[in-house]
């Protein structure tokens, strides 16, 4: 029997191997258009980084050794140009550039995928790479050093170019990452790239999300990068890690069956449409399991166990079926690991499969044995049934052999009660007695018994006006950041509040993590509150979800170094004044909160407390803290997983605080009452002024100033009788605005918007747009919707809802309170 198989490393070198371990005697040949044949392709990044020094390492078999271990005949530099299945043969190039023919009784087909390379100006110009193989890997760190290389574009943020970039990194280049999409890390949800997104900021390295590449142009100072919004972005060398596409060229010449996906169609049996030619690896396309349906999986363990499964079935038959893989992967992200196994919720949704997702935080390990580092689980199941259909976990350690665990049971049609049966190996240095997949199965089991009714966080963004949200957090936490128009109820309060708390309105309760608004959740229930969700993840994962990205947090002069707020010249350096230093490291909120709050209690004003925690969430709302309570952050950074944050105590009684934001800052309101045009105007005319200067900024709107507010296209909403009264005597939007003088039936206001577009001054529509892109604060006042039959849906999706409270909290941060 002669086999022939087109194509190494992975899938190809690994069925050569089991052929020759099954079949001594026959002839196997293996066709390589490059010069390896078996090499470690994931290590390419971390060679290019330096973090691996020998490139001999990357080599896990050359062809000599291979050829003489297995007795293969390798054929290196033969690229295969035609198969031709009637005659069971292949037109080969050599080297050399001669042409030859060979024979096959059963052939192999292991080409892999090719890297996208849209075509775009400048794309082929020096310096301008993409990296698939080890030929790759030289010409790139060949060109690193030899053009002195410090700054990078990785155009993509996939599993490659956000290795890539790290390695980057590490070898001293500043690095910039342009996604088209709004986030890193595209088969996982946003809410868990969200942690990606602030780790990579506080890195040095610099995010450009939901921006497209259009061209490229080579000077010589270096390459520019233009992106679709008018940036542009200096680089000394471009990385593009768009994806990859199967290398299907050869299947389709040949006329094999290309699925629905792209990729080659192969059956259980790993065998193509054609008999006698099977296929292997990233080219192909097989059903998901969880699914059925088609898809393509780039992942190097399936590529093994199909190379292995399509020899035994090239020798004996077609005996052996494959079970399919649910696409279990692992990256590390500088300090981090995010790994996932199966579906998330994205594509269940894309699928138009029924799910329901639960978030929990725990530590990697025993919260009381030094370094316990937090670790976030996502899970998506059935809602009924429980069967897991994904996981999703992103932390410091001990990622992998919880995703490991979980895609074991999920490849084995397993449910969430599975997890909670789980038998874990413990010790206070590698788990807890409640092992955090546990608990992801207990939450999980909750939320399907209906013991704990949830909501989202995307949810809540969506609903959050039209609930009573309570933070179930200590005031000490509450002080650190919460959801905007949340009260504060500690949760073992909360009895005390209950003539607060409405029984004929939605309430959405929340904690840091969730187990506190759970525990305050069945205390409601358990009184007769029948409408209370507690918010999946807590304010950790809402708070992570929804922070802003910017695109760096430091400047490029020093995107390699920790974030810190700029000295103070004035003060001393930290090591010159007094510190007392606290470790918090393992301990979940509030226990960092708390700590510091004991601390500063304790000193002197100017002295300072230098905290190193774990918890994320604590080192982000740190500078917050010190705002609202007069105290100075002095510096702030992150290191593998543990967060240093300095505070220096302030003078409560000092009439000029450090911090700019407190009393006396330099921020500005305005309430409009009025529904004149030329007032609103003059509205919008003064915020832009003032949020140009850099100025935090709030237009509160009342009465007839949400005029202003409403859409031009407004959904149809109920409304009492009342509230149809003032819809018909109101504007229907800011376009059928009046002129508070010299009206004149409507000409007045008409003729100022014609002038207004005559000497190119902007329209009211346009300056209000503008001051929400430069971060404008819209707030409606709920009483005065309520007074005048305005809904929530008739305003600008921008606009959020509150009170009197709400403006009076951000009056006092400001110097300016302006009534029009």
């Amino acid at each position: 029997m002669k086999y022939v198989i087109i194509g190494g490393v992975a899938g190809g070198a690994t069925a050569a191997a089991r052929l020759r371990r099954v079949d001594e005697m026959s002839e196997i040949i293996l066709l390589e258009k490059g010069p390896h044949i078996s090499y470690a392709n994931c290590g390419l990044p971390y060679y290019i980084g330096g973090v691996i020094t020998d490139r001999e390492k990357l080599l896990v078999q050359t062809p000599e050794s291979f050829g003489k271990r297995f007795r293969i005949d390798v054929r290196v530099q033969n690229e295969v140009l035609a198969i031709h299945p009637a005659t069971k043969t292949l037109t080969i190039r050599r080297a050399g550039g001669e042409e030859y023919e060979e024979s096959y009784d059963k052939l192999l087909l292991s080409p892999g995928a090719n890297p996208v390379k849209p075509p775009l100006e400048g794309i082929h110009s020096e310096g301008i790479f993409t990296l698939r193989n080890v030929e790759d890997t030289d010409r790139i760190k060949a060109y690193i050093t030899d053009n002195h290389v410090k700054r990078a574009v990785v155009v993509g943020a996939g599993f490659i170019g956000l290795e890539m970039a790290e390695n980057l990194h590490h070898a001293g280049v500043a690095v910039s990452i342009v996604e088209m999409g709004n986030q890193v890390m595209a088969p996982i949800d946003f809410s868990m790239a969200a942690h990606i997104h602030q780790h990579l900021l506080q890195k040095g390295v610099s995010l450009y999300l939901e921006e497209g590449v259009t061209h490229f142009r080579r000077t010589d100072r270096g390459i520019t990068v233009f992106l679709k919004s008018g940036k542009t972005i200096p680089a000394d060398m471009v990385l593009l890690s768009i994806g990859v596409r199967p290398a299907t060229a050869l299947a389709q010449q040949a006329g094999l069956k290309i699925g629905e996906t792209g990729g080659i169609w192969v059956d259980e049996h790993l065998e193509t449409s054609v008999k006698d030619i099977y296929a292997v690896g990233d080219a192909i396309e097989y059903p998901h399991p969880l699914t059925g349906n088609p898809w393509l999986n780039y992942l190097a363990n399936p590529a093994n166990r199909q190379g292995r499964i399509v020899a035994d079935n090239m020798v004996s038959g077609n005996t052996v079926s494959y079970e399919g893989a649910i696409g279990t992967s692992i990256a590390k992200v500088f300090d981090m690991t995010v790994a996932s196994t199966g579906l998330a919720a994205k594509r269940l949704k894309q699928w138009g499969m029924e799910y329901q997702s639960s978030v929990t935080h725990s530590a990697s390990h025993a919260g009381y044995y030094p370094d316990a580092l937090p670790l976030t689980l996502k899970l998506t199941f059935h809602p009924r049934t429980g069967k897991l259909y994904g996981a999703q976990c992103v932390g410091y350690e001990g990622v992998d052999k919880r995703i490991d665990q979980i895609a074991e049971l999920i490849k084995h049609g397993g449910t969430v009660y599975d997890l909670m049966e789980t038998e874990h190996a413990y010790a206070p240095p590698f788990s807890s007695a409640k092992d955090p997949i546990a608990i992801g199965g207990y939450v999980a089991s909750n939320i399907i018994s209906g013991a704990m009714p949830v909501i989202s966080w995307r949810e809540l963004v969506e609903q959050k006006d039209r609930v009573m949200l309570i933070d179930t957090r200590t005031p000490e936490e509450y002080s650190f950041g919460t959801i905007p128009g949340a009260v504060n109820m500690p949760l073992d309060e909360i009895r005390e509040h209950l003539s607060e708390i409405p029984t004929d309105k939605p309430v959405v309760l929340f904690c840091a993590v969730g187990l506190r608004g759970y525990l305050a959740q069945r205390i409601l229930m358990g009184r007769g509150y029948r409408n209370v969700r507690n918010l999946i993840g807590g304010y950790k994962t809402y708070s992570t979800s929804v922070a802003p990205v910017p695109i760096s947090l430091v400047e490029p002069s020093s995107s390699v170094a920790p974030v810190s707020p700029e000295p103070d010249a004035s003060s001393a350096s930290t090591s010159e004044k007094e510190t007392l230093k606290i470790n918090a490291c393992g301990l979940q909120c509030p226990g960092p909160i708390m700590q510091v709050k004991k601390a500063m209690d304790s000193i002197a004003v100017g002295e300072r407390v230098e905290i190193v925690a774990t918890d994320a969430g604590f080192a982000r709302d740190a500078s917050a803290w010190c705002d609202t309570t007069g105290n100075k952050l002095v510096e702030k950074y992150e290191e593998k997983g543990r967060y240093t944050v300095v505070i220096e105590k302030g003078d409560p009684d000092c009439a000029c605080p450090t911090n700019s934001h407190i009393g006396g800052g330099r921020g500005k309101t305005l309430i409009l009452f009025s529904d004149d045009l030329d007032k609103a105007l003059a509205t919008f005319v003064l915020a832009n002024g003032a949020a140009a200067t850099g100025q935090k900024v709030t237009v509160f709107f009342t009465f007839w100033g949400l005029n202003v507010l409403k859409k031009v296209q407004k959904p149809k909403v109920q409304k009492d009788i009342f509230g149809k009264m003032f819809g018909m005597m109101l504007p229907s939007s800011s376009l059928k605005l009046k002129l508070s003088q010299m009206n004149m039936l409507g000409m007045g206001s008409r003729m100022m918007r014609y002038l207004m577009k005559r000497k190119g001054v902007d329209s009211l529509e346009s300056l209000r747009s503008q001051a929400l892109a430069q971060g404008v604060e819209f707030i409606a006042c709920q009483m005065s919707m309520d007074m005048m039959g305005i809904r929530r849906e008739e305003l600008l999706d921008q606009v959020t809802i509150g009170g009197v409270a709400t403006y009076m909290e951000r009056a006092d941060k400001a110097n300016v309170n302006l009534f029009i």
